[in-house]
C-alpha cells in the first residue's frame, strides 16, 4: 500500500440483495486493484482507499465490475480526506491552499470544538499524563485543580478534558514544564465525555 490514502470510495448494495457479502467481494476486489489500494469491508459496505482521485476512480470501476459479475448492483460515493477538518469531505469541497487559508480553517475547527464543548459540557480533546508514581499523580492533579481544571485521576494517570485541540496542545506544553521529566504526556481527541468546562 502507498503511504497516502487520502481518497475513499464507499460501495453499498443498491437494495437488499441477499447475495451481497461485502467481505467475500472485498477479497476478490483486493486481488484485482493491486497493492496501492487499501480494501476493507464492513457488514454492508466495501471501502477502497487510494492515494489519488484517478486511482480511486479506477478502483471504483474494478469494484463495480466484480460486483456486476456476481449479478449485483451497488451505489458508490467518493470522498477526500480533509486534514484540517479531520473528516471525509466531498471532492468538490475546496482545500485550503495558502497558509492564511489553512490558519482560517483551523480556527473555524477550533471554534466549532469550543462551541460543542460549551453546549454539551463534554470535552472535545484530552491531555493524558502517565506519571511514575501515585504520589506524583496526586500532586499534579491538585495543582491542576487549583488552576480550575477538571481532572480525572486513575492511580498514576491523569486525564484533563479541554475544549479544543489548541487548548490541549497548550496545556500539554505547560504540563511538560511542571511534571517530572519521565512523565508521558499525550494529546488526543476525547473518546469519552470527560467533564468540561471545569466543575
Amino acid at each position: 500500500m502507498t503511504d497516502s490514502d487520502d481518497w475513499r470510495v464507499t460501495i453499498s448494495a443498491s437494495q437488499a440483495q441477499p447475495s451481497f457479502f461485502p467481505r467475500q467481494a472485498a477479497e476478490e476486489i483486493r486481488s484485482r486493484v493491486g497493492r496501492d489500494v487499501g480494501v476493507g469491508a464492513g457488514e454492508a459496505q466495501i471501502f477502497l482507499y487510494a492515494g489519488t482521485e484517478t486511482a480511486a476512480a479506477e478502483a471504483e470501476r474494478i469494484a463495480r465490475d466484480v460486483l456486476a459479475q456476481r449479478g449485483l448492483t451497488a451505489e458508490s460515493a467518493v470522498h477526500r480526506w480533509h486534514p484540517i477538518e479531520e473528516q471525509w469531505e466531498n471532492p468538490d469541497v475546496p482545500m485550503p491552499e495558502t497558509e492564511a487559508e489553512r490558519q482560517e480553517e483551523h480556527q473555524r475547527l477550533v471554534d466549532a470544538e469550543t462551541t460543542e464543548a460549551l453546549a454539551t459540557g463534554k470535552a472535545q480533546w484530552e491531555v493524558r499524563v502517565e506519571l511514575h508514581s501515585h504520589r506524583q499523580a496526586v500532586a499534579l492533579a491538585h495543582k491542576l485543580e487549583s488552576e480550575g481544571r477538571a481532572v480525572v485521576r486513575r492511580w498514576k494517570f491523569l486525564i484533563i478534558g479541554v475544549s479544543d485541540e489548541d487548548e490541549a496542545r497548550e496545556l500539554a506544553g505547560q504540563i511538560r514544564h511542571e511534571a517530572p521529566p519521565d512523565a508521558v504526556i499525550t494529546v488526543e481527541q476525547a473518546g469519552v465525555g470527560w467533564p468540561f468546562p471545569p466543575s
